[in-house]
């Protein structure tokens, strides 16, 4: 039976997560809300703050593109891999108290990034990052899950959980620039630490602590075969375009991850408690709300990570400024979010999810169409939309996610929808990076042989302008900066038409699988699962 434990006069000492909701008074759930809310804000925040960041860790750090994918994707890796089985940790062992060690190995994985002096120890802490936000992040959800038992209350508690994320997404670059310019981009992690703090002493001191064993136990054997295939896949797909497809590494990360997935759901299948309960994907729509998170994320938010670099190696911006040229779109995320939720409660989630992923697919579209020499004039316009295509699927993903299954499963549902979006991002940042990669080799290949350039000295180039994000050094002929400038819109094309494929795609799929889905057909539609 779920359990739930009073830690002060205001929650009662009740066995199910419905009284556990009904416990708390009003201002004790918004103000749980409020934490969770915060710790959400500072890992959405390090996201962007990052992004920003990358030019000036790459000319510190000595660090070429395989590493700049590394230092996103090793934190978004680490998360994605790790999640499912904090999710269940949370449920078995108690969600608070995964929740604070979360918040605990984020801020110490700050640490650890901000002291780095070397790109291989900042990839660690990124990943340490990664392992804290798995833990906590799941349980912002769940928790929410257990205290808001209202359908209505529970969505626009979620509508705020997601535009806070927005917010956090938004408030990144406007704080992360001039952070970055004033004080060295190492304080964008030293950032962290006191949200951390904040979230630890909250936690302990205002959400109740819930757990729902009904005679689950962990599943090592999901979660390391889990790992092999996220982390095979995602390092074959890095390292392709620099080791070459041939490579035996890369060939083997691939084969091993194509023999680890159907060992995977094997396991999933047979073992008595799954780390992945497969049953919950016979819903429809709870199956098409996910793969709508992975869609969008592997579409739009994997091409926001390059568009910082064109930004400010291309166009030339400081992190200041392409922090504030990003912040329109994050901030009408934060916007569109609740609203987005209010109409998912009230008309069904399959609209608003199906509208975003088709205006996220032309934002990629149209940005496809500036290159070396735009202006903000010119397409100040999509950022807006880009903010409006995520704004209307963030909260319909999560809504649905969590109304679909039963309470138990909660912290499992939720951390299979952060899952998804998180592997959607690490696949879209390798894949449209590998994509970006090649085009950008093949491209500059071919204009540096046209400048007339002898053969080693054209190869020192290739080697120095490695992924094309080093492109603005003052020593550089201007015939080559302009070649390598070029180059890398081409390949920034590619990767966003590819986007916008992808996003399209999502937008097929989600017309037949959720369309007209509704909130309130809740878990008498889901399986149970147990």
């Amino acid at each position: 039976m779920p359990t739930v434990h009073p830690d002060s006069r205001d929650v009662s000492a009740a066995a199910s997560p419905a009284a556990a909701g009904t416990a708390l008074s009003r201002r004790r759930r918004t103000a749980a809300l409020l934490v969770l809310c915060v710790s959400l804000f500072m890992a959405m925040l390090d996201n962007t703050v990052v992004n920003v960041a990358l030019p000036s860790m790459q000319n510190h750090l000595g660090a070429d593109i395989s590493d700049l994918q590394w230092i996103v994707d090793g934190y978004s890796l680490s998360l994605a891999a790790l999640m499912l089985t904090a999710g269940t940790v949370g449920d078995l062992f108690g969600r608070r108290k995964v929740f604070l060690f979360g918040l605990l190995l984020f801020g110490a994985g700050s640490a650890v990034c901000a002291l780095a002096g070397h790109v291989g120890i900042l990839i660690a802490g990124r990943v340490l990052q990664g392992a804290g936000a798995a833990a906590f992040m799941p349980g912002t959800l769940s928790i929410i899950r257990q205290i808001y038992t209202d359908e209505r209350e529970r969505a626009m508690a979620i509508g705020i959980w997601a535009g806070v994320s927005g917010l956090g997404l938004g408030v990144g670059p406007i704080v992360g620039g001039p952070i970055v310019d004033h004080f060295g981009w190492t304080w964008v992690f030293w950032l962290n630490v006191p949200i951390a703090l904040i979230g630890l002493v909250g936690g302990a001191l205002l959400i109740p602590e819930s757990s729902d064993r009904d005679g689950r136990t962990l599943d090592p054997a999901g979660q390391l075969l889990g790992m092999v295939v996220i982390g095979a896949a995602v390092y074959s797909t890095i390292e392709g375009p620099l080791r070459g497809w041939s490579d035996h590494f890369v060939l083997g990360g691939y084969v091993l991850a194509v023999v680890a997935l159907p060992l995977f759901v094997l396991v999933e299948l047979k073992v008595k408690s799954p780390m992945l309960d497969l049953a919950m994907f016979r819903d429809r729509l709870f199956t098409g709300a996910l793969l709508n998170g992975l869609f969008l994320y592997l579409g739009m938010f994997s091409v926001l990570y390059f568009l910082s670099l064109w930004l400010q190696e291309v166009l030339g911006w400081s992190a200041t400024g392409a922090g504030l040229v990003v912040m329109p779109a994050m901030v009408v995320v934060a916007a569109v979010t609740p609203v987005a939720g209010w109409i998912a409660g009230r008309i069904g989630a399959g609209y608003p999810m199906t509208a975003g992923l088709l205006v996220s697919a032309f934002a990629m579209a149209a940005m496809a169409q500036f290159g070396s020499d735009a202006s903000f004039r010119s397409y100040w316009w999509l950022l807006p939309v880009i903010g409006l295509g995520m704004g209307l699927v963030l909260t319909p993903i999560t809504a649905t996610a969590l109304a679909r299954v039963p309470a138990r499963r909660a912290g499992m549902a939720s951390a299979s929808s952060n899952t998804l979006r998180e592997l959607g991002g690490v696949i879209g940042v390798a894949a449209l990076g590998s994509a970006l990669t090649a085009a950008m080799h093949r491209d500059l290949g071919h204009r540096l042989t046209s400048l007339g350039l002898p053969v080693d000295e054209r190869a020192r180039l290739m080697d120095r302008l490695n992924g094309g994000t080093r492109l603005s050094g003052g020593d550089l002929p201007a015939a080559v900066a302009h070649a390598a400038n070029e180059s890398f819109v081409r390949g920034l094309h590619v990767a966003e038409y590819s986007g916008s494929a992808v996003l399209l795609f999502g937008c097929l799929l989600s017309l037949v699988l959720v369309r007209r889905g509704r909130l309130d057909q809740d878990t008498q539609a889901a399986p149970d699962g147990a």
